[in-house]
């Protein structure tokens, strides 16, 4: 296909169940990533708790979350996978509870298995790390109507692979769209689908940087454009720092990717990334913004004071 760099459209919705979610690149969607594994390169929070699980979860959310991204298999190439079973016994309970809460839910997985127990106890979006790697995943999101993102990657999951592109942004595309006809064929509603280009799956840290700079030309598939950027191994390559330390780089990243159009943003750091957003609307807007702060809160205006220091005696 010809590529173009694009514009979003004004409005995009896609379909999830019984309910649609409406996105468009002057309101993303953010997506609050929960880790409940205990293997995640990027996340050192350990919630093997059911009740700190549901804690972080509502934590996310009202920092401004819209829709709570569950994993519990990391896509780290140096450990082992843990078994189907024990995936849906750790993610089951907890997609239960935050679903009667009325919690917009994704489910981070690869497999058909998986996808088809969590969409059962409630979750509405099927995140495919594994890019069709199980192509019955397609089939059990026509199934529940439940929207699926199909996220680009070569490599099987949990394998370190390089394969190398002559023209990544292209070969993404080309990609991306082959697997959006696979899912049409095995019945899902061209509306169900969410499109990630898969920043750091079996791409060099260089080819995600390409990926990322043609996002835009990746508006010509149709579909919305999820930006899944936060804390990755490529903003650790072009900075120097740690998975922790990286919240400075993934908003440079998520900015960027916010001007190419992306609508939804998949990220650790929820209440930073609303910040950006809130400023950004601001200073893009024509009309008086809304001020959140307190006027009368001297806390907002001046360095509290040093307290005095004891020296003993």
């Amino acid at each position: 296909m010809t590529l173009t760099a694009g514009s979003a459209p004004d409005r995009m919705r896609i379909l999830a169940g019984t309910g649609e979610l409406c996105v468009c690149a002057q309101a993303p969607v953010l997506m609050g990533i929960l880790n409940i594994g205990d293997d995640s390169v990027a996340d050192q929070l350990h919630l093997p708790l059911p009740a700190e699980q549901q804690q972080r979860a509502q934590q996310l959310i009202a920092e401004g979350a819209q829709v709570i991204d569950i994993g519990v298999q990391s896509g780290r190439t140096d450990t082992s996978p843990i078994s189907a079973t024990e995936e849906i016994e750790r993610l089951s309970p907890l997609v239960s509870e935050l679903s009667r809460q009325g919690v917009l839910i994704s489910i981070d997985t690869y497999r058909a298995s998986v996808a088809e127990a969590a969409l059962r106890a409630g979750a509405h979006i099927i995140n495919d790390v594994g890019g069709m790697s199980d192509p019955e995943i397609a089939e059990v999101a026509a199934s529940f109507r439940a929207a699926l993102v199909l996220m680009h990657t070569r490599a099987a999951p949990k394998t370190a692979a390089f394969p190398g592109y002559e023209d990544p942004v292209a070969e993404v595309a080309s990609h991306l769209e082959a697997m959006m006809q696979a899912a049409i064929d095995a019945g899902v509603d061209e509306g169900q689908l969410i499109l990630d280009p898969g920043l750091d799956y079996a791409k060099t840290p260089s080819e995600s940087i390409l990926v990322l700079r043609g996002l835009s030309e990746l508006h010509a598939l149709g579909r919305p454009l999820l930006l899944a950027v936060s804390r990755k191994y490529f903003i650790g390559m072009l900075t120097g720092r740690a998975p922790l330390q990286r919240l400075a780089g993934t908003l440079a990243a998520v900015s960027f990717g916010l001007d190419a159009g992306a609508q939804i943003l998949r990220v650790h750091d929820v209440a930073a990334v609303r910040d950006l957003l809130t400023v950004r609307a601001a200073l893009e807007g024509e009309h008086e913004p809304e001020m959140k702060g307190d006027p009368e809160a001297e806390a907002l205006k001046w360095l509290p004071p040093k307290q005095p220091s004891h020296s003993p005696h």
